[in-house]
């Protein structure tokens, strides 16, 4: 039995990965900015935190610890994101997107990184994205603050090479759940960007609705809690996208995979 600590555990992915492990046996600490969306299981205790206010993280976790006594796993799994071009983005969306997908979660990696070392051991996994790899058209602060989060996961995995307490970056591809629904959208545009803008959406609906369901990644997610020795990242979801896309690219100079994902979105 491991106690875990799991942000986002309301709704797509977090809820999957919550289902899953309390079926397991597991302790979860599922957080959520409304408890009223967490729903009411065994071995799930709901906490309120909201990434966006740095108080509030601080005080959840050591509320969720002082019930648990000591955590296992830290899943970092919350987040948002926003559409429209990058021409008009404000510096509070900037600002937004960072404190959700990095700041906040950097916070929480800092508050139980003190709580494992002490212990000896311990996980945390950090739910990147493909994107922040691949990056999505119209979605410039997303893509980065995904980006920042993984390269702050490897940053940390290299001080922690002696150490028992293990971190893993998770990149899913698209995944099918109601993230899209979430997604804030830019008001401020102009014609140069309107069909272009029209056609990332209508492609990233697509493949949001052919995704696979977020249950893949709860399997992900339970299989590296179980591994002895995890590997510091993994890539989850379509084949193509994970595995024969990120594999080409690799190999390509930049204006070849900007013309490649100009392509694969349609502008």
């Amino acid at each position: 039995m491991k106690r875990v600590f799991l942000t986002g555990a309301s709704s797509g992915i977090g809820l999957a990965i919550a289902r899953l492990l309390v079926a397991q046996g597991n302790e979860v600490w599922g957080t959520s900015r409304s408890l009223e969306r967490i729903p009411k299981m065994p071995r799930l205790h709901p906490v309120r935190l909201d990434l966006a206010a740095p108080d509030s993280i601080e005080d959840a976790f050591q509320a969720g610890l002082a019930e648990a006594g000591h955590f296992d796993v830290l899943i970092n799994n919350a987040g948002g994101g926003h559409f429209g071009p990058a021409e008009f983005l404000s510096a509070e969306t900037i600002a937004s997107q960072f404190q959700i997908l990095v700041f906040g979660q950097i916070q929480l990696i800092r508050l139980v990184l003190h709580c494992m070392q002490a212990r000896g051991e311990g996980l945390i996994i950090n739910v990147t994205s493909l994107a922040s790899r691949l990056p999505v058209p119209f979605m410039a602060a997303y893509n980065a603050a995904k980006a920042a989060l993984a390269s702050f996961t490897m940053s940390v995995q290299l001080e922690l090479s002696d150490s028992r307490v293990r971190l893993v970056d998770v990149q899913p591809g698209d995944i099918c759940t109601e993230f899209n629904e979430s997604v804030s959208k830019s008001t401020e545009s102009d014609a140069r960007y309107d069909a272009r803008v029209a056609r990332t959406w209508h492609a990233v609906e697509r493949n949001m609705q052919a995704a696979p369901k977020p249950e893949i990644i709860a399997q992900c997610v339970l299989k590296l809690i179980k591994d002895a020795n995890p590997p510091p990242r993994v890539t989850v979801g379509d084949g193509f996208q994970t595995k024969i896309a990120p594999l080409i690219f690799r190999f390509l100079p930049q204006r070849v995979r900007i013309w490649g994902l100009k392509m694969y979105y349609g502008i």
